[in-house]
């Protein structure tokens, strides 16, 4: 098990137990320092009042779950991001980008015995967290892999049903995931009927590229969905680039995960045409 330094959280707007990757011993009015100054640079876990998050600033929070049950989804980005399973119910094989503090990977683990999970992390840190966040331990169908995301995916052997892009740095999306040929290889790795997932915030002129990107790499067979609470947008791109949702057929498919996930898919199922309505992913793109 990884030894953590615990200290009371700094951050007057953030009460709780902050918790460090650094030695016993370390000097506490120094790292409280780094922290409020922003220049500490490694993830730390904050908790309170019964949940714990994982950031790389105040500013950005990665994941958050609930200790007393860490599978359950408790921001509505995550919630939202588990729409793919209206586009395929049963996936065989998945990769997440971004372990974060792991509430999607234990998400899926739970819920989804049939598929095989590959989680791809860039910051070891981020691993080394994986314990407070009671993220499984890898097993004959989940293995968490400290590489290169777009690398991993790049080098990718077999066809992949859902890749999951939820890949965020201190300053927002991660800039090795910004390329045109990023997305272009996530698309030829996908499976015919694939889809993938990604999760966009900040400032729309940082993410504004990606989107744009991501149109082109798939011609435009991209469905936005917005996150208000979280202030978040769901972008889900298709392999087929004909494809089309059947509206009224998902929405039996909506009631059914909605009664085995305890999630609102039926509303999930509303945005999503919604947004394919308005053509929001390229407004975004705008």
């Amino acid at each position: 098990m990884t030894t953590l330094f615990e200290l009371p959280s700094p951050f007057p707007e953030e009460p709780g137990i902050i918790r460090l990757l650094e030695p016993p011993g370390s000097d506490a009015d120094a790292l409280r320092a780094r922290l409020l100054d922003g220049s500490y640079g490694r993830p730390f876990v904050l908790e309170h009042g019964g949940l714990r998050a994982l950031h790389f600033s105040l500013g950005y929070v990665q994941s958050v779950v609930k200790v007393a049950d860490p599978c359950a989804l408790q921001l509505g980005y995550a919630q939202r991001m588990m729409a793919f399973l209206l586009f395929n119910p049963r996936p065989r094989r998945m990769v997440m980008i971004g372990l974060g503090g792991g509430s999607l990977v234990g998400f899926c683990h739970r819920h989804l015995p049939g598929t095989d999970l590959e989680v791809v992390e860039i910051d070891a840190d981020v691993i080394a967290l994986r314990e407070q966040f009671c993220v499984p331990p890898d097993d004959s169908r989940l293995r968490v892999i400290h590489a290169d995301g777009a690398q991993f995916v790049t080098d990718h052997p077999g066809r992949i049903d859902v890749l999951m892009v939820d890949a965020f740095g201190a300053d927002g999306v991660a800039e090795e995931l910004a390329s045109f040929e990023f997305y272009e290889q996530a698309r030829q790795r996908l499976s015919a009927s694939g889809v993938l997932v990604m999760n966009v915030a900040g400032n729309k002129t940082t993410y504004a590229r990606h989107v744009e990107r991501l149109l082109t790499a798939f011609d435009e067979a991209v469905i936005a969905l917005s996150v208000r609470e979280d202030g978040n947008y769901i972008l889900f791109a298709f392999r087929d680039a004909a494809f089309e949702p059947r509206w009224k057929f998902m929405r039996a498919i909506a009631i059914e995960l909605q009664k085995r996930l305890r999630l609102d898919f039926p509303g999930f199922a509303q945005q999503l045409e919604r947004g394919r309505t308005l053509r929001l992913a390229q407004r975004l793109s705008a």
